[in-house]
């Protein structure tokens, strides 16, 4: 089910689904040149569907268009992509934080734009992770003093769009800023990792309107861990914009955003169809749960599992529970960790804990729980999160685990899972949109 739900938000596929729309295919036609940059997890998949679906001949009855002039083609993303054509400029980046790669990646695809046209078409095909790989401090800003602010808010247990909100405004290119480089308009294409998808938050909205200010990234730096644990090049820029001196990011009605298109093609929903649908075929019924999966990972686990005893117990047997969205971590300790592994070992803790879940005593042990990212990569760790089930604990004892506890209280949920065998490795996916969560209840027959 977890393999089918990755499967069913591959960039490619979602790239190659949306140009099968005629009037996309018109428009690539109709530009001069099409300049296209990806950027993201899913950077390399995307691209090389991009341009193998813009090329191929429309099979439409009729259909007559001539196929678009592809000029110059950028992609970011993690590690090395040995699989793009030579005429693809591919850049290797740092992710969770950016790096010397990230600033080199995002300095030539502001360059891209802005030696468009107007009569032209600058594509951007955006995925989770384009935050961190295509990264360009603005000016007074240290590459290092951002990594640091990054850490230091990730460490406060910042949400996606609190962090965004302050990387745009120390930002050369996030918050609309890459499209407002360009003389032509701007297609973007996003595989959203965001619960809401909201375009601006998707890899900081490079090519969107922001609606965030100076004086709400300021106000961020407040409220997680104060002014006084952030670099003051970083403070004295947020305080100079909050005060009117610096100019803010483009705004909706941005004369430089032009007639810009932005589309999700690619949705947390996809995923938890996919494995809905795997789920069905196995013999259970399945339950999707309509609100995200949000908060403090631990916190949101508990939640959870008291939501699955109360709303859940009633429902038909065997049955498969989805959820999906994104939770963080408070990092107190010093051990390895991410908030799907923090999430499966704390839903492990409360659904053991209730009496209230079974309808009998024959289905006492009949459950099992997981939680991944589903780009493959839960926190610094190369696990996309972890499997629990009823014997969890106990065989952690078998194994000379004494106090599984200590492992959550130093967020060291990695070593935890390892010595049982029940991380999920997928290894790097070709998308992201987030986490998801299922649980079994019962067994089919």
């Amino acid at each position: 089910m977890l393999h089918a739900a990755i499967d069913g938000v591959d960039g490619g596929r979602l790239v190659r689904r949306a140009l099968a729309d005629p009037g996309l295919r018109a428009r690539l036609a109709a530009a001069s040149a099409v300049d296209v940059i990806a950027a993201g997890k899913a950077a390399a998949v995307m691209i090389a569907a991009f341009v193998d679906s813009a090329l191929a001949a429309d099979t439409a009855p009729g259909a007559s268009a001539p196929r678009p002039r592809l000029r110059r083609l950028v992609a970011i993303g993690p590690g090395h992509a040995h699989t793009l054509p030579a005429h693809i400029e591919w850049f290797a980046a740092g992710h969770p934080l950016p790096t010397d790669a990230s600033v080199a990646a995002a300095r030539r695809a502001l360059a891209v734009a802005a030696a468009t046209e107007r009569d032209g078409l600058l594509v951007v095909l955006l995925s989770g992770g384009g935050s961190a790989l295509m990264a360009l401090p603005a000016d007074g800003i240290t590459l290092e003093e951002k990594q640091q602010t990054a850490r230091t808010l990730m460490a406060q247990s910042a949400d996606i769009y609190e962090l965004n909100t302050v990387r745009k405004h120390l930002s050369a290119i996030k918050g609309g800023r890459l499209a407002a480089a360009s003389a032509a308009p701007v297609l973007t294409l996003a595989v959203s990792d965001v619960v809401g998808d909201d375009l601006s938050v998707i890899a900081s909205g490079p090519t969107v309107a922001d609606d965030s200010t100076f004086a709400a990234a300021l106000d961020v730096l407040v409220r997680r861990g104060g002014l006084g644990q952030y670099p003051a090049s970083v403070v004295s820029r947020l305080e100079q914009g909050a005060a009117g001196t610096i100019e803010e990011t483009p705004k909706r009605g941005d004369r430089r955003l032009g007639t810009g298109d932005a589309r999700v093609i690619g949705r947390q929903r996809g995923a938890i169809d996919a494995a809905g649908a795997s789920a069905m075929a196995l013999g259970y019924h399945v339950h999707v749960v309509p609100e995200p999966t949000t908060g403090e990972a631990r916190v949101a686990a508990a939640e959870f599992a008291a939501r699955i005893a109360s709303e859940m117990t009633g429902l038909p047997r065997p049955l498969c529970v989805i959820a999906a969205g994104e939770t963080t971590v408070t990092v107190r300790g010093g051990g390895k960790g991410g908030r799907n592994q923090e999430f499966a070992f704390a839903l492990a803790q409360a659904l053991l804990a209730r009496h209230d879940l079974q309808r009998d005593e024959a289905e006492e042990r009949h459950w099992v729980a997981a939680s991944i990212g589903t780009d493959g990569i839960d926190g610094p760790t190369d696990a996309a999160g972890a499997i629990v089930d009823p014997t969890t604990f106990e065989r952690a004892q078998a194994a000379g685990i004494a106090d599984p506890q200590r492992y959550l209280d130093d967020n060291d949920t990695y070593a935890f899972f390892d010595r049982l065998g029940d991380l999920v490795r997928t290894g790097p996916t070709t998308t992201n949109v987030g986490d998801i969560q299922v649980v079994l209840l019962g067994r089919p027959h």
